[in-house]
This record gives C-alpha cells, sequence and structure tokens, in this order.
C-alpha cells in the first residue's frame, strides 16, 4: 500500500507541476538569404495558413547576406543557423572553412534545367561586347568573390584563355545594383537575376551574353544546410519548419495563386517601377 501510495502521489505532482510549466519558448531559426524573389525565404511565410509552427515551435528570423562567402563566415561564428549554399560554395565552407559537420536539409535552387528561366551574364544591346573573347580588357560585375556567379565566370573566361586582374577586372556589387552599373556604362557586363532582370528598360537596352550553366551545365544553385550539431539538438523544430518550408513552395508553385503570390513580391520589394508581371516561380522559357 505505502509503495502504491507513493507512486500515486508522485504521478500527481508529476502532472500538477508539469500542467503549470512554462511552455518552452519558440526556437529563433537565424536562416540567410542573398536574392529575392530567386529565394522565397523573405516572404516564404506572406501568406497567412502556410506556416502552421511559425511563432509556435520557431520563429524565422531571415537576414540578407550579399553573397555565401559571408554566410560562412556567419556560420562558423554561430550567428546563422540555416544557411543556402550552391554546389561551389558548400564545397569551399567543407575544405577552406573546415564546416565538416555541415549537413544538405533541403533543396533550393537548381540552374541549367531544360525550359527553366535562371541567371544570365548581361551586355549593352548596342555596346562593342559581341563575344566572350571581346570581354578582354573590360569590367565584369559579379555579387560576390567565391560565389556561383564568380566561379562561372572565372571558368568561362578561362576557356577563353582569360585569367582575372591579368585579362579582365573582375568586381563585386549587390545584385540590385547590377542593372544601373551596366546602364551607366561603369561595367561591362553584369550578374542579372530574377527580378532585376525582368525591368522592361534594362531588357530593352541589353542582350544576353551568356549563361553560368552554359558552363557548369545543370547543377545546385542553392540548398539550405545546417551544422550536424545543431540538427541533433533542434531535429524536431527543424522538421516543423521543413513541413511549413514544403507547403510554402507548394503554395508558391500553384499557377493559381500566382496574382497573390506576386503582390507578396511586389510588397517585399523596395525598388521603385520594377515590373513583376514578367515573373513567377513557375515560370518557362
Amino acid at each position: 500500500m505505502k509503495r502504491c501510495f507513493a507512486v500515486v502521489a508522485g504521478l500527481g505532482a508529476w502532472l500538477f507541476f508539469g500542467a503549470n510549466a512554462a511552455p518552452a519558448e519558440p526556437l529563433k531559426i537565424r536562416i540567410g538569404w542573398i536574392v529575392a524573389p530567386a529565394e522565397l525565404t523573405p516572404y516564404m511565410f506572406a501568406k497567412e495558413g502556410i506556416a502552421q509552427h511559425n511563432g509556435v515551435s520557431y520563429i524565422l528570423e531571415p537576414i540578407h547576406f550579399q553573397g555565401s562567402p559571408l554566410e560562412i563566415t556567419a556560420v562558423q561564428s554561430g550567428d546563422l543557423d540555416i544557411a543556402p549554399f550552391g554546389s561551389s560554395s558548400f564545397a569551399i565552407a567543407v575544405q577552406n572553412a573546415g564546416l565538416t559537420d555541415l549537413r544538405i536539409i533541403a533543396d533550393e535552387v537548381q540552374d541549367g534545367v531544360p525550359g527553366w528561366t535562371g541567371p544570365e551574364f548581361r551586355v549593352l544591346k548596342d555596346g562593342p561586347i559581341k563575344t566572350i573573347d571581346d570581354l578582354r580588357g573590360k569590367v565584369l560585375v559579379t555579387n560576390i568573390f567565391g560565389g556561383e556567379t564568380d566561379i562561372a565566370i572565372k571558368l568561362t573566361m578561362l576557356k577563353h584563355n582569360m585569367l582575372a586582374n591579368r585579362d579582365y577586372t573582375e568586381i563585386q556589387a549587390e545584385m540590385a545594383n547590377m542593372n544601373s552599373l551596366l546602364l551607366e556604362h561603369k561595367a561591362d557586363l553584369v550578374d542579372a537575376v530574377h527580378p532585376f532582370q525582368d525591368d522592361p528598360i534594362f531588357q530593352a537596352q541589353s542582350r544576353l551574353l551568356f549563361r553560368p550553366a552554359d558552363t557548369l551545365g545543370k547543377f545546385e544553385l542553392s540548398f539550405l544546410t545546417a551544422r550536424a550539431g545543431y540538427i541533433a539538438a533542434h531535429r524536431d523544430v527543424l522538421i516543423d519548419f521543413l513541413e511549413d518550408y514544403v507547403r510554402a513552395f507548394h503554395w508558391y508553385l500553384d499557377p493559381s495563386h500566382r496574382a497573390e503570390a506576386i503582390q507578396f513580391i511586389a510588397g517585399d520589394n523596395q525598388a521603385p517601377g520594377r515590373d513583376l508581371r514578367a515573373f513567377s516561380v513557375h515560370q518557362r522559357g
């Protein structure tokens, strides 16, 4: 009887104190992003009801970076929990930065997929650059050294027997500034991505010279990564996040949601006069 009473008393105490214990605070997930809407991160959960776990088991905190090398530093210092890397930047993170415990947790963006749009390297339509060989002695722009577009530029130029800082100059700039750099004759080739490449003035005054996929083929432009220790410590919360992440992609990829999706994208976009009607995450051609 004493043993039974002790068990019942202990169970009652556990139920009382457990029921009155404060719920755990949602985990803050700091996730990086570089350019939108190529990445959905800044407005991934703009549609009410998509993120069923956001604010419950986690709170998503998107953080903007100019390029993946800066994200590598943030992951190293513990200031970033989930980082989008590409095929080249992931290798740099593991080999050069020593992040051997980095793991891929979700796919994000592929480039070089037939029938789908992607990044482009563009020059002035009426300018002197007609072929890649004409870039000798010119100024080329990437968003950041060591990123996917930087690798594509360097490999393409190397195939034409040209090296950076010997045969051409390569500089860095924010994606949002690429159009003005080209149209104001401050650079000869720029990296154009959605939605900036969709600007009608930019389209009218520039032309495609080559694409990253012309050199790299089909490749992973971006996928989400996290360190093994972080995954082990927060596995259940990450499952909640990935459920919401997949749900968001399904919503944005549904053609019936295109008009509403573009409204979310336009609302998040700070540049005036940008025409997003040509853009859609399910755009082909």
